[in-house]
């Protein structure tokens, strides 16, 4: 029996990106997007490309992809950020899928960053393997503040084929979306009662960059991978000290 699967968003002033992110989804039986009181276009966009849209309150990022889930029609969940995107290759995946039924509870898919305008094939950054598809039954999304990820309760597959990041165009950008989620990541720090220590601050920001450009051969993408292992060394540095700021005791 094929099975039906609704595709969930959550979003604030996506006004730029919901419209590509929902235009891939053509393989869902619906399309949900849970907005958190944006003040552009995206509210607007997304109902005029045929999705859901409710409006909410916000509950953390684990937690309201969660709600997104529970919104859903259907027990089958495809969940992207904005910023993402089906390739026509993935797409035609679940499609087959969809055809011939799911063999797991949960699927992972290889996630494909553009950054800077270059698709970025090593830095650490890819295959970045996430899952996105599952029962939600047997999955939910987990993780108080910052890198919350999807832990299927039940055996999990592999998708083959590339889910497309569009991530920062400008070095403005990824500073602007770096200093967010650095206090978010401190903040977790402070939650998880860590030691900041000399060393996490003089020390892991330096490797961090020498594990990026180096070891994951972040110079094999160009000017770019070095941005990256640059900008990695630094939110490892503003983690630590944002999270001894805020806790200078510790």
């Amino acid at each position: 029996m094929s099975m039906k699967i609704s595709a969930a968003i959550i979003t604030y002033n996506e006004e730029l990106k919901i419209a590509r992110a929902i235009e891939s989804l053509r393989c869902c039986d619906e399309i949900v997007v849970i907005d958190n009181g944006s003040n552009d276009r995206t509210v607007e966009l997304a109902q005029n490309h045929g999705a859901r849209v409710i409006e909410t309150h916000w509950r953390g990022y684990a937690a309201q992809k969660n709600f997104a889930s529970d919104c859903c029609e259907n027990d089958w969940v495809l969940s992207i950020d904005a910023d993402e995107a089906l390739s026509e290759a993935l797409e035609g995946e679940i499609w087959h899928l969809k055809k011939h039924g799911a063999q797991f509870d949960g699927y992972t898919m290889p996630r494909l960053a553009q950054y800077l305008g270059r698709w970025i094939l090593h830095s650490g950054w890819y295959p970045d393997r996430k899952v996105r598809l599952f029962d939600r039954r047997k999955a939910k999304w987990e993780g108080e503040y910052v890198h919350e990820s999807v832990v299927v309760h039940g055996s999990v597959g592999h998708l083959d084929t590339n889910l497309l990041h569009y991530t920062c165009d400008s070095l403005s950008e990824h500073l602007r979306t770096m200093d967010r989620y650095t206090t978010l990541a401190a903040e977790q720090l402070i939650d998880d009662k860590r030691s900041i220590t000399w060393r996490h601050m003089a020390i892991d920001p330096a490797w961090t960059f020498f594990k990026s450009y180096f070891l994951q051969r972040g110079f094999l993408d160009g000017p770019e991978g070095l941005a990256i292992a640059y900008m990695a060394g630094i939110y490892t540095f503003l983690k630590y000290a944002k999270a001894r700021n805020m806790a200078p005791h510790r």
